[in-house]
């Protein structure tokens, strides 16, 4: 038979050296390094107040830019990473469009465990959209131009209008023309008593 020269088994490496090369090494240290992010993000999670000054300014910006050439979506995209870095100059918003959005259009923002949203509420989204996330100390924006209420009209268009009366006539004189006699449709065939 078969003998191996060595029957020691014992290997050449170090406590810390098998502690990182097992299984049970591994998930311990993936599970510190995942509870040190989680209170780094808790403790680094912006307030409420924070979110709701970032993202109006966040806002502004993008009204700012969009009342130049509208693209698509990806200049949205591209536009919300400029703005974590650059400041609106609310000057160059028309007064009417930032007063339209400041009466139809409302932020609420959220403070969750580790991290928190801001929302915008306005009659297109009652439920409010997410608009802006703020983790780690950065507060990243989503807004979409879309999001925005900035134009709103009637809902029923024509209803709310006067009627003018020159050209329908005075109420006395409208003829309603004759009404016709309503006479019962009787089924012929198979139904017949």
């Amino acid at each position: 038979m078969y003998q191996a020269e060595n029957t020691n088994f014992k290997t050449n490496q170090s406590f810390t050296q098998e502690f990182t090369r097992s299984c049970l090494g591994r998930i311990i240290i993936a599970g510190v390094i995942l509870l040190v992010a989680m209170l780094v993000a808790y403790f680094t999670a912006p307030k409420e107040a924070d979110m709701n000054l970032e993202m109006t300014d966040n806002i502004m910006q993008c009204l700012e830019v969009n009342t130049e050439t509208k693209g698509d979506v990806v200049d949205d995209y591209v536009h919300n990473l400029a703005f974590v870095f650059t400041t609106a100059d609310t000057t160059m918003i028309p007064k009417d469009i930032l007063d339209t959005y400041y009466k139809y259009n409302r932020l609420e923002s959220y403070r969750h465990t580790f991290f928190s949203t801001t929302y915008i509420h306005n009659n297109m989204h009652p439920e409010g959209t997410r608009v802006g996330f703020g983790i780690f100390g950065l507060i990243i924006p989503t807004v979409l131009y879309q999001d925005i209420l900035l134009d709103v009209g009637p809902v029923h268009k024509g209803y709310e209008q006067k009627l003018n009366q020159e050209v329908i006539g005075k109420p006395e004189e409208i003829d309603m023309g004759v009404t016709p006699e309503i006479t019962e449709f009787h089924y012929k065939g198979d139904l017949e008593d």
